[in-house]
């Protein structure tokens, strides 16, 4: 931090005004950089950047990515309500998204305000979701460990043995996608879920019948919706903005469950999916046609 502080003071005019005017806005990481650095940068505390950028992995940046950098407006405490500026393009299901929420609770805090003419630079609070549960790990590597049946586990190794007979030939959850991460273990050694990418307006649908168990908004992964199926197989949709099931409902092979969201760190429509046998992951390339 000392160095960066340093080469601060000896930045040139033009640099030092660049500097000066990223707090607010998006940043797009560049060779070398760190949230440290970008947090040095914009004046900002370390803290609040990784608050207002609840998904992006500190230890796993890369070149290209959009980090959100706040203004000295906003503020984000542990426990919300986050203080959040309207941007270009915001709407409450795009900021309910990027802080684990839900727009319905963004409206309530916000009764005065109407959502359809909201206006860049107006603040609104933010609150959090005091239930919400993460198959991921945050900013700080920590996990959630709770032990309740209707959150899903953070991944873990496939289990092995032949699947199910019912386990076959099953419809993709997209019709329009394109495959931008394969099942499998990344460059650290952690299997990740697919993630489809598609256009805006697409529904994900349920790839089997069964009866949907959990449908409601979870911290870093948007909407989810998370159906049961014979043989003890479950299918996870995630990163949704919009649910079209509840808790409960009996869903037949093509039922739509959601409408993919739009990720600002991707600048793509993302659809997480992820298919189980007894709570442990599988390839959904040996099930899906």
């Amino acid at each position: 931090m000392l160095l960066v502080l340093l080469a601060g003071c000896a930045a040139s005019p033009s640099e030092t005004q660049r500097l000066q005017t990223i707090a607010g806005n998006w940043v797009t990481i560049q060779r070398g950089d760190t949230l440290g650095t970008i947090a040095a940068r914009a004046d900002v505390p370390l803290v609040r950047l990784e608050r207002f950028n609840p998904r992006v992995d500190a230890r796993r940046l890369a070149i290209g990515q959009r980090i959100l950098v706040p203004s000295t407006r906003e503020r984000a405490p542990s426990g919300g309500p986050y203080r959040y500026q309207i941007r270009p393009g915001d709407t409450y299901s795009s900021i309910a998204r990027r802080f684990g929420t839900t727009p319905g609770r963004i409206q309530a805090a916000n009764s005065r305000f109407n959502p359809n003419q909201l206006k860049v630079g107006q603040l609104i609070q933010v609150p959090l979701s005091g239930g919400n549960r993460t198959v991921a790990s945050s900013n700080q590597g920590s996990r959630n460990r709770s032990n309740s049946r209707r959150t899903p586990s953070a991944p873990s190794r496939p289990t092995p043995g032949p699947l199910p007979a019912s386990a076959h030939d099953w419809p993709w959850p997209l019709d329009d996608y394109r495959i931008v991460r394969q099942f499998g273990t990344d460059s650290r050694g952690t299997l990740q879920p697919m993630l489809l990418a598609t256009s805006n307006g697409k529904q994900a649908k349920a790839v089997a019948d069964g009866e949907v168990r959990f449908a409601s908004s979870m911290r870093h992964l948007g909407q989810v919706v998370i159906v049961h199926h014979a043989d003890n197989l479950q299918s996870v949709y995630a990163l949704c903005d919009r649910l079209t099931v509840a808790d409960g409902d009996s869903v037949k092979r093509g039922t739509p469950l959601c409408r993919v969201g739009y990720s600002n760190a991707t600048e793509r429509y993302d659809l997480l999916f992820d298919l189980r046998r007894g709570g442990k992951p599988i390839d959904p390339r040996t099930v899906l046609r």
